[in-house]
């Protein structure tokens, strides 16, 4: 078991949006930090959301003002550091008779426009759904409706991106290690860890941030440390089936029972049909969309769509846990979506402990979190500076998406509009590095399959920390939608080629 010889100022255990997002913002103020991941990153809650950048119109009705406010002021923010993997999107709000009434869900829509210093966003209109592009695909009793904007997100890769910025400014990324034990001597944290091939290793640092998501309270635990809060965990699901409709509108859909949930164009062939709110009582149990909840979408969405959408037509299906704070609420898609931030002493050396939240706020948590962690750590110096530094490969305008598509498409004439799609959506400005000039899919390594390269694939391994066929194909990016049984031997025998990927490293 190897001991760290100089300590780390900060150890940031969970690598979900939150964890990467804190070791980036550290890192970036001169801290020497190590991020924990015992899985993949992003392979829990951070890649299992929506997939929006939103500042949650539904929200409202729990009167969350200041959690809404909060999350509308950082979607313009995060569009700017990262063009490529968001963008705007505008959304189809149709009205119900007999649900929430036309003149409500017009203030709402007010309030959401003008409580978050919208400058760049168009504002919500009234439309006719019988003149709408986006009324062709509905059922013809909708007639009146609203459009309005929010952001679309790739919320895997938002974290990869993240820790590839960390790592960029000095950060150490562990992934596949687990943090087992953590306890404070004499002023010092020493987290015992362990890793998926069975190596040992001992870490110390100065401080502890913890940002295990879902598994919030069982870190603690680890740490014998008092929670300040009570967690509920809530499941959300959700469905991919062949598109139904040709425009790039995504809706917002109204349900008899009260709820709400969205239908959005997904990975050009696709449309995305989420989420619901169930209640999971074990972090350890991997959370799956139960028949129930795949049969309840697709008779929320056959309410509103032309064609009927049943459970046979469903291609993929995906579950997350949400970590809320427990506030009493009953129902549980109206528990809290906000966050809060706590510091324990334990012997002079802090244990900071991020509680809840939603993606949408993940960098004004980190920048929160490691404001308040610089009191007690001295490395951490400066204030905060990720509103406006670029996440690696988007330095570009965020009107500059467009062209930069059409720069892979013209530099590089073998690659098809989709896959150079692909490439400028996940990489942005990157994809130059690994692209370098190539005129055909030799110079790439050749295609394993479905646009995807060995230049490509060559690039998530070494730079993305990718280590299986799912790191790649769920995570880094979605071919998996595309990719047959067959595919995957071909990738996974790619991957043999590449082992051992990691060796035990004396921190």
């Amino acid at each position: 078991m190897p001991d760290s010889p100089i300590p780390y100022d900060v150890i940031v255990v969970g690598g979900g949006v939150n964890g990467a997002g804190i070791a980036r913002d550290a890192a970036g103020r001169g801290a020497r930090v190590l991020l924990l991941e015992g899985g993949d990153l992003a392979q829990g809650t951070s890649s299992k959301s929506t997939k929006l950048i939103h500042g949650g119109l539904r929200y409202l009705e729990h009167y969350e003002f200041g959690l809404v406010r909060e999350a509308l002021k950082e979607r313009e923010t995060l569009w700017g550091i990262a063009p490529h993997i968001i963008h705007p999107l505008r959304f189809v709000l149709p009205h119900r008779d007999g649900l929430r009434p036309r003149w409500l869900l017009r203030l709402g829509l007010f309030l959401y426009d003008h409580i978050g210093g919208r400058r760049k966003l168009p504002a919500t209109q009234s439309i006719d759904l019988r003149r709408h592009v986006a009324g062709g695909a509905l059922q013809p009793q909708y007639i009146r409706g609203f459009e309005y904007s929010d952001g679309w997100v790739d919320d895997a890769r938002l974290v990869i991106l993240n820790a590839r910025d960390a790592a960029d400014r000095g950060a150490r990324v562990r992934t596949r290690t687990h943090a087992d034990m953590l306890r404070c001597e004499d002023g010092m944290w020493l987290v015992d860890a362990s890793d998926d091939q069975g190596h040992q290793y001992r870490f110390t640092g100065h401080s502890i941030v913890n940002a295990a998501g879902p598994s919030v309270l069982d870190l603690l635990k680890r740490a014998d440390a008092e929670p300040d809060h009570r967690m509920r965990l809530v499941r959300g699901s959700h469905i991919v089936v062949r598109k139904l409709f040709d425009h790039d509108y995504a809706y917002f859909f109204q349900l008899p029972d009260g709820r709400i949930f969205f239908a959005i164009p997904y990975e050009r062939d696709f449309t995305l049909i989420g989420t619901t709110d169930q209640d999971h009582q074990d972090p350890a149990i991997v959370p799956e969309a139960s028949d129930e909840e795949i049969a309840y979408l697709c008779e929320g969405a056959s309410l509103y769509f032309r064609k009927a959408v049943t459970p046979a037509d469903v291609v993929w299906t995906y579950s997350g846990v949400r970590p809320l704070i427990e506030d009493g609420s009953g129902r549980p898609e109206a528990a809290t979506r906000g966050y809060r931030i706590d510091i324990d002493m334990a012997e002079g050396a802090p244990l900071l402990t991020v509680y809840g939240g939603k993606i949408t706020s993940y960098r004004h948590v980190a920048e929160a979190a490691i404001d308040e962690l610089a009191a007690h750590v001295p490395a951490l110096s400066g204030k905060g500076w990720t509103a406006k530094a670029a996440l690696p490969g988007g330095d570009f305008p965020t009107s500059g998406a467009d062209a930069l598509r059409s720069e892979y498409r013209l530099a590089h004439p073998f690659l098809s509009a989709a896959t150079a799609d692909r490439i400028a959506r996940a990489y942005g400005t990157d994809a130059r590095r690994w692209l370098a000039g190539a005129d055909g899919w030799d110079a790439l390594g050749g295609e394993i399959a479905h646009g995807l390269s060995a230049a490509e694939a060559e690039w998530m391994t070494t730079r993305e920390w990718a280590r299986t066929t799912d790191d790649i194909l769920w995570r880094r990016s979605k071919l998996g939608l595309h990719f047959t049984e067959e595919d995957v031997a071909k990738l996974a025998a790619w991957l043999e080629t590449r082992r051992p990927f990691s060796t035990p490293i004396p921190d």
